[in-house]
């Protein structure tokens, strides 16, 4: 007699199988969860993106003769204009803190209201710069109500050049009063 292992007894009819054996599988494949992350991230970056004040993220970015050329369709819109400061346009008022100056771009001129009292300290004239401006076009045209100043800081080398001709640097340069100039 030899003893070996019983054979399985089939179920008989109306019995419970066990347990594991009657449950169907209820997890979904990993390529499916994954996807369900990635829609989630998804949406919740664009919820953010929607919820938040984005509009500072997508700004039109021009030219002065661009933005000069057609202004009524700048009008309200959040730009950056970029354009080169007109030589002995900034004014100054100290009550209510107002900078004034003048960009320039390929002979077409704009006039830039800078509401705040504090500018970068490149931001002088007889220096030749470029400025970027952030902010919108006043209404009626006439200036750009800027949020933001923005001087291109001239590079080492031609800093350099221009000390080498004579010129002052940035920070020798005091800016012109509006108050001296209004006559007030």
């Amino acid at each position: 007699m030899s003893e070996s292992a019983p054979e399985p007894v089939p179920p008989v009819e109306g019995e419970a199988l066990p347990a594991a054996a009657s449950e169907p599988k209820l997890g979904l494949p990993p390529a499916v969860k994954l996807l369900a992350v990635f829609v989630l991230l998804a949406g919740s970056v664009g919820l953010l993106l929607f919820w938040s004040d984005a509009s500072s993220a997508f700004v039109y970015s021009k030219l002065v003769h661009e933005v000069m050329k057609s202004p009524a369709s700048f009008e309200g819109r959040e730009l950056r204009v970029e354009g080169d400061l007109k030589p002995g346009s900034i004014q100054f008022r100290q009550e209510p803190c107002e900078w004034r100056f003048v960009l320039e771009k390929q002979g077409t001129e704009m006039p830039v209201r800078f509401p705040q009292c504090v500018v970068p300290d490149t931001f002088r004239d007889g220096m030749g710069i470029s400025v970027t401006v952030q902010g919108k076009l006043e209404s009626s045209g006439d200036a750009f109500l800027a949020n933001q100043v923005v001087p291109r800081c001239p590079s080492k080398y031609e800093m350099q050049q221009r000390k080498a001709n004579g010129e002052q640097m940035p920070h020798s340069i005091q800016p012109a009063r509006l108050e001296q100039q209004q006559g007030t």
